[in-house]
């Protein structure tokens, strides 16, 4: 796994606390980024942003790591929001405006031009433009033009930085006569022992032979029957993913079973019997 860069030195610490978090969840998962990507429906990009610190994860991606992990979704969603509150208070605050100093002050007035003499009666007689013309007004125009510029130019920045922060996988549109993807099915453990064996009312009691990146009901059957065993394997998703892998591996060892992360016909026996 690789190993993560160092936070953001400005992050607040309730954020910084979530970030560390959602870091140990995906450490202790062996999660990469495209795994996450895969089974949150959000991009490897966007979780890179939401593990580094530079962006906050919204709620669902939040939701969804805790339960593929099998975290405390109550805990940690609690977490979320304080960062969010905080998330949202600090970039409100406006920035600071340092005052000058007394020196600085004098300086000014030390290079404040000369006003010069009195206008003559012929300055007097010349038009409003012309008046103002000489008195300094490219300067104060020039002023104005880069306060205005550098004011747009920070609006800018902070609508993309709040797109960037807000933003959420988009639908995607599919061709007709496609069914768009839907989110993966949720499955229930109703362990009961039938005629000798045990089953989680999933698969209809089929022993499939199964390994590491199958999904579906007979992975799921499996989850139940390794979380009644004692050994959790994560969350209840039909995902055969590390956690599940461990999960099997730490049975076998325990069943005396050839430890090859594989259910085969003797595993599923030992599981359900």
């Amino acid at each position: 796994m690789s190993r993560f860069k160092p936070l953001p030195a400005e992050l607040d610490p309730p954020a910084r606390q979530l970030a560390v978090r959602l870091r140990e969840l995906k450490s202790h998962a062996e999660l990469t980024v495209r795994q996450l990507a895969a089974k949150t429906g959000y991009s490897a990009r966007s979780w890179e942003r939401y593990l580094g610190g530079t962006s906050l994860p919204p709620r669902a991606a939040v939701e969804a790591l805790a339960r593929i992990t099998g975290a405390d979704s109550v805990h940690l969603l609690a977490l979320h929001e304080i960062a969010a509150d905080s998330w949202d208070l600090h970039r409100a605050e406006p920035a600071a405006q340092p005052q000058p100093t007394e020196q600085e002050q004098e300086q000014e007035q030390e290079q404040e031009p000369d006003p010069g003499p009195p206008p003559t009666p012929l300055a007097l007689t010349a038009s409003p433009a012309t008046a103002l013309a000489g008195r300094g007004l490219p300067h104060v125009a020039l002023t104005a033009g880069v306060v205005a510029l550098t004011a747009a130019f920070m609006a800018a920045l902070l609508l993309v930085l709040r797109l960037g922060e807000d933003v959420t996988p988009a639908a995607v549109a599919t061709p007709a006569g496609t069914a768009a993807t839907s989110s993966p099915p949720s499955y229930t453990c109703r362990i009961i022992r039938a005629d000798g064996r045990w089953s989680a009312g999933i698969n209809n009691g089929r022993d499939t032979e199964i390994t590491y990146g199958d999904t579906g009901a007979d992975v799921a059957e499996a989850q139940c029957l390794l979380r009644r065993a004692g050994i959790s394997p994560g969350g209840i998703d039909g995902m055969f993913g590390p956690l599940t892998l461990r999960a099997v591996r730490t049975f076998q060892d325990r069943a005396g079973l050839v430890v090859d992360g594989m259910l085969g016909p003797r595993s599923w026996k030992a599981l359900r019997g």
